[in-house]
């Protein structure tokens, strides 16, 4: 929707068909006319356009209709923007006021993620009653406001704007009200709060009909304009800050010599006014000269759900209303505010002279006056004198373009980055004559004239969003016209659009005659009926931009580009050498030799009768290679080949442009060519337009490639070229393969005796980078199908190839053993897999169930962690792929994983049935390598024989417990949880085949508790056996019975031992359990360096040992307290006394374990008074006075017995304190415990 001005002036018609771009608009609610009279018709009306160009408000009278941007389709399918009318009705409420000024006013969203965009616009109407009242785009009354009981004049607005230079004044946001005799400035900010308070107060108010709160007051201000006969129109240029001098010459000339002259300028408010008397007044008003007023806002929404919009359209419509209600609406009106003085600076005093309009340029210096006498005046604000005027322009309108310059060159200089320049146009309508202009500023020529109807208007806002500030337009882009064109007796909107350059100079310069040529060409290239001798017209056009504009225009046909290339190369050759660009005629050689490529590869494929490529021998047996996968290849063929919904310009079959081959494929300085990747769909056309003919059969291949490698593009690009295209059409591929096949055969062939594909040095025990390219690319793809059926052709090709290379070489009968051909191997099996996967995904769910898109996989997605895949899969068969059964075929893989291996550790978990199972598991593979280990244990102790080492057979014992510890607890469960059932999809109802695991184990029978825990009692003791390192005939800790119940079938019922057990089989028992004991405290003596230090979970030095000793013992009727004592003894005795005193509070006896404990503190202080090799003279004189009895008994003792004698004091002191806790007074040893507490005491403190 725009057009752009020429460098023409004195030619207006010349573009006027090619640069206006129409927009419709309706205007059929507002013309209440007779359709003659259409044209003056709008000259009595008061219009305002958004600077988004997303609303137009056209008022007359009392009335009004709003506009708004949609998007329409016309019969022939082309979308275009229209205006098409959203409200109507009457704005009026006082008696006999009409509408005197309308502006749309865009409003800034305040979302973070707003880009530019209006969040709504606010249309703010002045009356000639003095009211000024604010509506949103649905015509809601949002507020109103008297500030002056007179008519209201001009409202216009200004926004912020990003200062362009540093130290530019940003100038604040505000709006400004006319009225005859006063002039109102609302601040900017506090208008945006109120309106969006007003705004979602009426929201609240129609959804829920509650009372409304009053927004906060608007701040403005209030001028009397003086010393000017009448003001018709007026510009808020914003604060601005005198210089020095300039402030000493005003407060001279106002003050006269004496004047006395203030440290710092005064900011000032400047307001210039048109009119009478003067003609043109300059006002100034210092800020902090009058404290801005707050005004009582009439509000707009009623109490209960009473719509303004339907009360406005029932005045339009003519429906008749209550009296009574209009009586209740009406309100008091609200008290005027005095105005405050301003006397006028100066003024441009002409009696004869009556202004009628001002418009302010965007950047605040300048401003063009109209007056009735047909002038049209440009003044300089800041020294207040008018500088250029044109005559001849009766009833103008004005309106003002500021054009940034095109970054092209500058962008990318080297140099320090410099400010973006802006060149600012002046644009004039004369309505009288119906011409607009556009003159270059300041002293500029007239750089554009276009010829348009007499009743236009010309629609400048001069502002763009309200609610903008430095931070938050940071990253926008403001979308707004500066200046458009309504045409009422067409209906159309234009937007006026002027090149940065015609500011530069006049029409001579070379960059407008390039530009005047790019628009000749343009014209040419839109005719789409170019002849050969329609090159000469650019002849003279020596630029690039002029020839890659041409060369990308998409309605060129490719006789059309050679041609005007061909010309432009030979007028370059005519010239002299010196006076040629090198760069242009380098690229004019390289289109055209890309245009040849492209005739050729098109009359190659369109050719009639094409060259059958002959059958290869290197694919013999092909098909029974293939018959492997042909069954999985037909389903994944009928389930990938339902139809799917695309665009026509996304279609394979799509030709490709001349201007898209261009675009894609660039020539080097050495001549050769370079295929650029700039998206996926565009590398697939490229390699669908050279290789889909050859896969088809229906174009010679050899030509084809002859073609290509002439061309000088890479083997490599080629290669990638034509994988993605056998790729991209995988059901085309699968339903012609047997044609498909061998015409990749060939193709690959061809493309490896390129030069440069396979590298002469390559030795065949090594990996080719040019195979590794098609593995690469397969390993990639989803397209599991086709992929595969490349890779089992490229496995062909590449066996082909290094037989060759080992024929040359060699001269053997014997098979090239390659590197190569095992990484295709490898290669191969892995997409067969991925196919399988992959057809698994893209059986359709039952009926009923949520529908959605197959997950698709590829080796790499596997590889590097298919969790998302295996979700699919699992969301695809979800009773199938339960939990329960994933657990139990894993198991059951594991477990045949490791008989295989036994060296590999074993490990069960739950499972659809933990009991079926687990018995499965121990009577197929663990119950034979359990009894092995457990009778080469009774004889010699030798593990070796079982097929393990001593490593893997304890985590073998150690997953025995497990498994015989899971048996028992599903044994328990049986009665309290019911038997899982088993159910499967519909799509395995008819499969044939044998029973699976999860069916097996749910038929087993159920286990016998006692047997099963019987060997959990062996297998727990042989475990302990093997990790503690002890010396033991497991079944010699059995009776007869025992014996004979191992290893028997756990379902049956057998003879179980029952009773008291012999004491001679508990004393064994008990002194086996004594020595796992004391090897886990050994174990842990050097884990446990410190008495906080955590044990670890799992290994010799768990601190899970003792419990299960202790558990083991209550099994093996051995008593556990015995147990407990010698542990904590042990544990003293290892000089852990942390951890025994936290052992010691579960023995039962305290008597027999104080007397235990006082042999050994009379071990620790004979090893510290007599064997110490630190002995001290203290030491010697304690024991010489020690009590006979004590000193006698501590010589008795033993201190070697100790594995740690060397425990500080104050350990020891701690143990005797225990002691005289434990032993009772009437106790034999109580006398010696306290001697020995007093003797350890005293060590104490005399160490």
């Amino acid at each position: 929707m725009g057009f752009k001005g020429t460098e023409e002036p004195n030619d207006p018609d010349d573009d006027e068909s090619a640069n206006w771009m129409v927009r419709g608009w309706s205007y059929s609610q507002v013309e209440d006319r007779d359709t003659e009279q259409s044209g003056p018709w709008m000259q009595e009306c008061v219009l305002s356009l958004s600077p988004c160009s997303d609303l137009l408000v056209v008022a007359h009278k009392h009335k009004a209709v709003f506009l708004s941007a949609k998007w329409l389709t016309d019969g022939s399918g082309k979308e275009e923007m229209t205006l098409a009318t959203t409200w109507s009705g009457t704005l009026s409420t006082e008696e006999g006021e009409s509408v005197s000024s309308v502006i749309c006013v865009p409003l800034a969203s305040q979302k973070r993620s707003s880009t530019g965009r209006p969040d709504w616009t606010c249309v703010v109407v002045g009356f000639t009653s003095g009211y000024v009242r604010f509506y949103t785009e649905n015509g809601v009354l949002l507020l109103a406001q008297l500030l002056q009981e007179d008519k209201v004049l001009r409202l216009k607005c200004r926004t912020y704007e990003i200062p362009r230079h540093p130290g530019v004044t940003e100038q604040p946001e505000e709006l400004s009200i006319l009225y005859p005799a006063a002039l109102v400035t609302i601040d900017g900010f506090s208008l945006f709060q109120s309106l969006r308070a007003c705004r979602n107060q009426v929201a609240r108010a129609a959804a829920a009909g509650s009372d409304v709160i009053q927004p906060p007051p608007l701040a403005y201000k209030k001028w009397a304009l003086q010393e000017m006969d009448s003001i018709v129109d007026h510009s808020s240029v914003g604060i601005m800050t005198l210089c020095v001098f300039d402030q000493m010459k005003n407060a001279s000339i106002l003050g006269g010599f004496h004047a006395s002259v203030k440290g710092n300028p005064p900011a000032m408010s400047q307001y210039v006014t048109v009119g009478a008397g003067p003609y043109t007044g300059f006002y100034y008003a210092v800020e902090g000269s009058s404290q801005p007023l707050l005004s009582h806002v009439a509000m707009a929404v009623a109490s209960k759900l009473t719509s303004a919009l339907f009360n406005a359209a029932s005045g339009w419509l003519g429906w008749n209303k209550n009296k009574n209600e209009d009586e209740a609406v009406q309100k008091q009106k609200p008290k005027v505010e005095p105005a405050t003085p301003l006397g006028i600076r100066f003024g441009l005093p002409d009696s004869r002279r009556h202004g009628e309009s001002i418009c302010l340029s965007p950047c605040n210096t300048l401003a063009g006056v109209t007056d009735d006498f047909g002038r049209v005046t440009l003044l300089d604000l800041v020294r207040g004198i008018a500088i250029r005027m044109w005559k001849g322009y009766r009833d103008a309108q004005l309106g003002w373009l500021q054009v940034p310059e095109e970054r092209v060159d500058r962008e990318f200089s080297p140099s320090v980055a410099r400010p973006k320049r802006h060149a600012l146009f002046l644009v004039i309508y004369a309505p009288r004559r119906g011409i607009l202009e556009v003159w270059a500023m300041q002293q500029g020529p007239r750089v554009g004239a276009f010829t348009v109807g007499k009743h236009c208007r010309l629609l400048y806002a001069g502002y763009r969003l309200m609610g903008v500030n430095s931070v938050t337009s940071q990253g926008w882009q403001l979308h707004t016209q500066q200046v458009c064109l309504l045409d009422p007796t067409t209906g159309a909107l234009r937007t006026v659009n002027v090149p940065f350059h015609l500011a530069l100079s006049d029409k001579k310069s070379e960059r407008a005659k390039d530009m005047h040529l790019m628009k000749k060409i343009t014209t040419l290239l839109r005719s789409r009926d170019i002849k050969p001798e329609d090159g000469i017209h650019i002849k003279y056009c020596l630029s690039f931009q002029a020839l890659e504009s041409l060369l990308s225009a998409k309605d060129a046909p490719v006789s059309c580009l050679t041609n005007v290339t061909r010309a432009l190369s030979e007028t370059l050759k005519q010239q002299p050498p010196e006076e040629v660009d090198g760069a242009l005629h380098q690229l004019c050689s390289s289109q055209l030799k890309l245009l040849q490529l492209y005739v050729d590869i098109q009359e190659l494929h369109s050719a009639e009768e094409s060259q059958a490529s002959s059958v290869n021998d290197s694919l013999e047996g092909f098909e029974e290679e293939l018959s492997r996968v042909a069954s999985t290849l037909q389903s994944y063929a009928q389930l990938t080949s339902k139809p799917s919904v695309s665009f026509a310009q996304d279609s394979p079959d799509s030709p490709l442009s001349a201007q898209a081959f261009l675009s894609q494929i660039e020539c080097t300085v050495d001549g050769e060519l370079k295929i650029n990747e700039k998206s996926n769909a565009e590398w697939k056309k490229l390699g669908n337009f050279l290789f889909w003919g050859c896969l088809c059969g229906k174009s010679p291949i050899h030509k084809v490639c002859g073609t290509l490698q002439q061309a000088g593009i890479s083997p490599q690009q080629l290669l990638s070229l034509l994988l993605s295209v056998w790729l991209q059409r995988e059901k085309e591929v699968l339903q012609n393969s047997a044609v498909t096949v061998r015409q990749l055969h060939t193709l690959l062939l061809s493309l490896s005796d390129m030069k440069g594909a396979i590298e002469d040095s390559w030795d065949p025990q090594s990996v080719s980078p040019w195979w590794q390219q098609v593995r690469s690319t397969c390993i990639q793809t989803n397209n599991a199908a086709a992929a595969l059926l490349a890779a089992l052709v490229t496995h062909r090709a590449a066996k082909a190839s290094i037989a060759a290379r080992a024929d040359s070489k060699l001269q053997s009968e014997w098979e090239a053993v390659s590197l190569e051909l095992e990484q295709w191997v490898v290669c191969v099996r892995q997409l067969e897999d991925v196919l399988v996967l992959q057809t698994l995904l893209l059986v359709p769910p039952p009926q009923g169930a949520a529908g959605g898109a197959a997950a698709h996989c590829s080796i790499k997605v596997l590889l590097e962690g298919g969790t998302e895949l295996l979700t699919a899969v699992c969301l695809r068969f979800p009773q199938s792929l339960s939990p329960d059964l994933l657990f139990a075929h894993s198991s059951w893989e594991y477990v045949v994983q490791w008989n295989k291996d036994p060296e590999v550790f074993v490990f069960t978990g739950g499972s659809i049935s933990e009991l079926g199972i687990s018995t499965m598991m121990w009577s197929t593979f663990i119950v034979k390598r359990f009894s092995t280990a457990a009778f080469l244990m009774e004889k010699v102790k030798r593990t070796q024989d079982v097929g393990m080492g001593d490593k893997a057979m304890t985590s073998f014992l150690g997953s025995c417990v497990q498994l015989l510890q899971i048996l028992m607890e599903a044994d328990s469960a049986v009665e309290e949880v019911s038997a899982p059932e088993l159910s499967v999809e519909e799509v395995w109802c008819g499969a044939d085949g044998p029973a699976s695991i999860a069916e097996l184990a749910l038929d087993q029978r159920g286990v016998h508790f006692p047997l099963v825990q019987h060997h959990f009692l062996l297998a727990s003791l042989l475990h302990v056996a093997m990790t503690f390192s002890l010396r033991v005939k497991p079944l010699s800790l059995f009776d007869s019975k025992g014996k004979n119940a191992f290893f028997r079938d756990l379902t049956t019922i057998q003879l179980m031992p029952s009773g008291d057990m012999d004491p001679g089989l508990i004393s064994l028992r008990q002194e086996f359990l004594m020595r796992a004991l004391v090897g886990w405290v050994q174990a842990i003596d050097d884990v446990a360096s410190t008495p906080s230090t955590p044990l670890p979970a799992t290994g010799p030095t768990a601190d899970w040992w003792p419990s299960l000793c202790l558990e083991l013992g209550v099994l093996l009727q051995v008593n556990p307290d015995i147990l407990q004592r010698h542990l904590v003894c042990e544990l003293y005795n290892q000089g852990l006394d942390v951890r025994a005193e936290e052992m010691m509070l579960e023995v039962e006896d305290k008597d027999v374990l104080g007397s235990q404990l006082l042999v050994l503190t009379g071990q620790r202080l004979c090893y510290s008074l007599l064997h110490s090799q630190s002995q001290t003279q203290a030491a010697m004189e304690l024991l010489a006075r020690l009590p006979p009895t004590l000193c006698t008994w501590l010589k008795a003792m033993d201190p070697s017995e100790l594995r740690c004698p060397m425990v500080p004091l104050a350990q020891t002191s701690r143990l005797v304190g225990r002691l005289i806790e434990m032993l009772p007074e009437n106790h034999a040893q109580y006398s010696l415990a306290l001697h020995l507490l007093e003797a350890v005491d005293v060590l104490t403190t005399e160490d």
